[in-house]
């Protein structure tokens, strides 16, 4: 009876635990969906990352331009994927080692800015974009990578920029409008977004 019982207890939580394996969409569709936050003409030539079968991190497709971009992550709900300057790659990938660490974001941003200021991570010495574009759970279709009412936004990083070497301010003054974040840090950069369609859905 005992026996039973373990046996049952093992399939629950084998079963829990293959339910939490998420499905990964097939690489087409992932590189599909990830340049979405690419600007158009740099979207065939991307670099782009994203998940094996497997879940694992891996190369879906090289590049031949300067851009970057991160596939949907299978594990989250809804959409987010972003593009970025090749340049920015070392910064990036750093911050994804120390998340999957379990850093959390104050130390990730305090262990890079040491890491910088120590030479060890390089931070690109001229502006670089980043493009990130997202979509809610119902608005994306992760089987035919079909997105309605995403939202894009551009920041653009200039390590140790501040609100006065660039004249932007703190917070954005308008809908639109272009600001400052972490200033004086390897992180400063400017920060875009667009205002918030209200439309409603077709």
């Amino acid at each position: 009876m005992k026996t039973t019982l373990a046996l049952i207890a093992l399939q629950g939580l084998l079963a829990t635990a293959f339910a939490q394996t998420p499905t990964v969409p097939a690489p087409d569709i992932q590189i599909k969906t990830a340049v979405l936050a690419a600007p158009a003409d740099k979207r065939d030539g991307a670099t782009v990352y994203g998940y094996s079968a497997k879940n694992e991190f891996v190369v879906l497709r090289k590049g031949t331009n300067e851009l970057v971009c991160l596939a949907d992550d299978p594990a989250q709900k809804g959409l987010s994927v972003s593009c970025y300057h090749r340049d920015l790659d070392p910064f990036m990938e750093r911050g994804r080692v120390l998340k999957q660490a379990g850093k959390k974001p104050a130390e990730i941003l305090a262990m890079r800015e040491q890491e910088v200021k120590a030479k060890k991570l390089t931070m690109p010495t001229h502006p670089s974009s980043l493009f990130s574009y997202t979509a809610k759970d119902e608005d994306y279709d992760a089987a035919t990578g079909e997105v309605k009412d995403g939202y894009l936004r551009s920041v653009v990083y200039i390590p140790y920029a501040t609100a006065e070497s660039t004249g932007l301010p703190l917070k954005p003054e308008a809908p639109g409008m272009p600001w400052i974040m972490d200033p004086g840090t390897h992180r400063a950069h400017i920060m875009i977004n667009p205002p918030v369609s209200t439309t409603a859905h077709h």
